[in-house]
């Protein structure tokens, strides 16, 4: 079942190739309408129970499980034989990433940047860029991966893991590094996310993936994940209008707040890909499993991000807006990112040790 998930490459789609567009028009639009529609925003922001955001659940769950969905958790048999790719990328996804994001906020948003932004959001923007780090990528990476000729059973092996770990590890780890920031941590708020937008979705789509598979085999998993497509990224345009109708006013008097929290999330995303490329080659991993690595090692998976953020601290927080940039610069990054593997692809090689992983 594995071999026909991987299968078929995926493409990148026109909104995915320019979702750093969409983002852009998103915030003029959610500008405007929190402007001319205050009521109605006020409304959505009402509509709440236990802390969650009724609408943005919604959102959040048309968002997550057309993604989830081509996860295949029986791919995690394939671990085993790319043991030395998985590792360099669980270092980097679980043990790397999220404390340098830590460190990379508090240095820039917290220190250096502090007289620009607004003193009450400080905590709460660091918050965000937290949130942003502590969840690899899911769907995203398998775009990466096809781009940059990647091992897709390294991938959706690597993929299905994380997922399984942040199931696991997402609240604990989270509530760590905004323990060690100084940051009151919710705790039901953070439980009741991660069963909201991790435990719920995983389930939900498996059991969909499962009796798609039973009852038409891949082709029709293939077409369910077509017409979900568009469907993920209105839902999480949606939702970003809505996030930028509420953030219209902090935008509009302090323009430089979405450049200065892309600053730490720019510096963190090269480093870990940079790392995570570096670390492959000393262990003699194959470059066509390094190549997604430095991938799975630098992307978020920012839909959670955004949904958590907003359970935890509001729509109207800094960590919400936080976490909105991240979904602003991950396009054209990644790409960067996936050009730099491509083009650096013979250095890499150049007496590179036979591997297997």
């Amino acid at each position: 079942m594995a071999d026909l998930a991987v299968a078929t490459k995926p493409a990148m789609t026109i909104f995915e190739r320019y979702l750093s567009l969409w983002v852009a028009l998103c915030i003029v639009v959610g500008i405007a309408l929190g402007a001319m529609l205050p009521g109605a925003f006020a409304a959505v922001a009402e509509a709440e129970v236990a802390r969650v955001n009724l609408p943005v659940a919604l959102l959040v769950w048309l968002m997550i499980i057309p993604m989830l969905l081509k996860i295949d958790f029986g791919a995690l048999g394939q671990v085993r034989q790319h043991i030395r790719g998985v590792g360099v990328t669980l270092f980097i996804n679980w043990a790397v990433k999220p404390f340098s994001m830590a460190l990379l906020g508090t240095l820039f948003i917290g220190w250096l940047f502090r007289p620009l932004l607004p003193a009450d959001q400080i905590e709460s923007y660091i918050a965000g860029l937290i949130l942003l780090a502590a969840a690899p990528c899911t769907a995203m990476v398998f775009v990466w991966s096809n781009l940059c000729d990647g091992e897709p059973h390294y991938t959706l092996s690597q993929v299905a893991l994380n997922d399984l770990i942040m199931v696991f590890a997402f609240a604990p780890l989270v509530g760590l590094l905004l323990g060690v920031a100084s940051i009151t941590v919710p705790w039901d708020t953070l439980l009741l996310s991660v069963l909201l937008y991790i435990v719920v979705p995983v389930i939900v789509a498996q059991l969909i993936r499962r009796h798609r598979l039973a009852s038409g085999g891949q082709p029709a998993l293939d077409a369910l994940l077509r017409r979900l497509g568009p469907v993920s990224l209105v839902a999480l345009l949606t939702t970003l209008v809505l996030l930028f109708g509420f953030q219209g006013e902090a935008i509009l008097t302090q323009p430089l707040v979405i450049a200065l929290l892309a600053v730490p999330i720019l510096i963190q995303v090269y480093f870990n890909a940079g790392l995570a490329y570096w670390l492959s080659r000393r262990f003699g991993v194959a470059w066509c499993v390094a190549a997604p690595a430095a991938l799975i090692g630098a992307s978020n998976f920012f839909e959670l991000a955004v949904a958590a953020a907003i359970s935890l601290f509001g729509l109207k927080s800094g960590a919400a807006l936080a976490t909105v940039v991240g979904v602003l610069v991950e396009v054209p990054v990644m790409l960067s990112v996936v050009a730099v593997v491509k083009r650096t692809r013979g250095w890499y090689e150049r007496q590179q040790p036979a591997a297997a992983a």
